[in-house]
Order: structure tokens, then C-alpha cells, then sequence
């Protein structure tokens, strides 16, 4: 194996899966939701962005049903 290599001449493709992966939406979400989060991500040195979307991601993956909506 080569200690350098030339990687000058490389031509990179764009990744045609890479818009399927994540959508970006815009929700109102409380201050102190946020708040919360925020702390979480102070602790674990996770992006609160990325933990909102890991929890939501997990809700969804166990069809998590929502108890406390009103009827």
C-alpha cells in the first residue's frame, strides 16, 4: 500500500441517496421543550436537534400512541 496517494484527480459523484435520508420541516416547538433539550445536550454532548429528532425517530420506529390528546 502507498504511504501517499493523488487524490487531485478524483472526480466525486454527489450521493443520490443523501435526500431520502433526512427532510428538514419547520414545527413550532415550546421554549421550554427546547429548554429541556438543550440541557439534555449539555450533559451528553449531543446536538439538541439531533436528540429531538433520535426521540421522534424512536416514537416512530415503536408506534409509540399518544395517551394524553384530548378527545
Amino acid at each position: 500500500m502507498r504511504k501517499e496517494y493523488d487524490f487531485s484527480k478524483m472526480k466525486g459523484k454527489p450521493n443520490p441517496y443523501a435526500k431520502l435520508l433526512k427532510k428538514r420541516v419547520t414545527i413550532n416547538v415550546s421554549t421550554q421543550t427546547i429548554g429541556y433539550f438543550k440541557t439534555i445536550e449539555e450533559s451528553s454532548g449531543i446536538p439538541y436537534q439531533a436528540l429531538i429528532g433520535s426521540y421522534l425517530t424512536d416514537c416512530a420506529t415503536q408506534k409509540r400512541k399518544i395517551t394524553w390528546a384530548a378527545t
